[in-house]
């Protein structure tokens, strides 16, 4: 059994790690809620422009796949976290692209990596994983209007050079505080509903297709081909915000949950040290009283 000096240490440890966990765990509420209201609030305009883009560029006539003699390649951006103690948010998310890459490369592709986030750039440059462009530092705010036109940039350049001819993004799909769905999405090139391209079955979809309502033709002016361009860009950089949007949500929901599990763990083990904190000193207090008779039984011996 350890001492009461070490276990009243140990005591004093847990109670400091506690105290951090619990201060975590009321900055990481405080996040999710300001990031489900972000969530809450772009998600009309997301949808109506994903019925926009419905409508026009998956109408006949109009063609925004890859340019002729593309390269067989796609451009996958994964979007991880900066920072740690977030459960498994990061590990789920790297799971994911790994069943992504193997899905794009039994398709004949090669893949070309945006990693966002530090731990995605950390494991990547461990695993020997060569990375195109990546962002680190987006602490205390993942999604930016900003970095969701950058990356919207990069994929729209490459995609008209015939750099790729395929982009999609790898996220964390939020659905409450304790319950997030890694996903892959397709971004480029835009397919009508129910024709991504891919086996059936898989989680790989179009976002485009997410739109409940049904669809309808929109009167264009002066025509749809000359809006095609806009329309792309802004789907693209409003589809790219949405996924930002649910990893940060998703991100501070799992960093909650990771830091109230650990303090419950810390009072649990407050109540165990206690425990045994009690046991010896009721030990040394019974060895102390065994010392004295056993002393007062000598001396009346003598």
């Amino acid at each position: 059994m350890a001492s009461l000096k070490a276990i009243r240490s140990r005591i004093a440890s847990v109670k400091s790690t506690q105290q951090i966990t619990r201060a975590m765990k009321l900055v990481s509420a405080a996040r999710l809620r300001r990031a489900q209201e972000a969530l809450s609030n772009a998600l009309p305009y997301s949808e109506a422009l994903a019925r926009v883009a419905d409508s026009l560029l998956t109408s006949e006539g109009i063609s925004v796949g890859p340019v002729e003699g593309a390269q067989k390649r796609a451009l996958v951006i994964v979007v991880s976290s900066d920072g740690g103690l977030a459960g498994g948010y990061n590990s789920f998310v790297l799971r994911k692209y790994e069943e992504t890459e193997a899905e794009i490369r039994a398709r004949g592709l090669e893949i070309e990596l945006f990693a966002i986030g530090k731990k995605a750039v950390d494991h990547f440059r461990r695993s020997g994983v060569p990375v195109a462009i990546s962002r680190v530092n987006n602490v205390p705010k993942l999604a930016t209007i900003g970095l969701a036109r950058d990356i919207a940039t990069k994929v729209l350049n490459d995609y008209r050079t015939g750099a790729i001819d395929e982009a999609g993004i790898v996220y964390t799909k939020f659905k409450s505080a304790i319950s997030q769905k890694p996903t892959y999405e397709r971004l480029l090139p835009v397919k009508p509903p129910g024709d991504v391209g891919i086996k059936e079955g898989s989680e790989v979809e179009a976002v485009i297709s997410k739109a409940d309502a049904p669809k309808i033709d929109y009167l264009v002016e002066p025509s749809r081909a000359e809006l095609v361009p806009v329309v792309l860009r802004g789907y693209l950089e409003a589809a790219i915000y949405h996924a930002l949007l649910e990893a940060e949500a998703s991100e501070q929901g799992s960093r909650m949950t990771a830091m109230d599990n650990a303090t419950n763990n810390a009072i649990d083990m407050i109540a165990q040290y206690t425990l045994e904190m009690n046991r010896a000193r009721q030990a040394q207090i019974t060895r102390e009283l065994m010392d004295i008779v056993g002393g007062a039984e000598a001396l009346r011996a003598t």
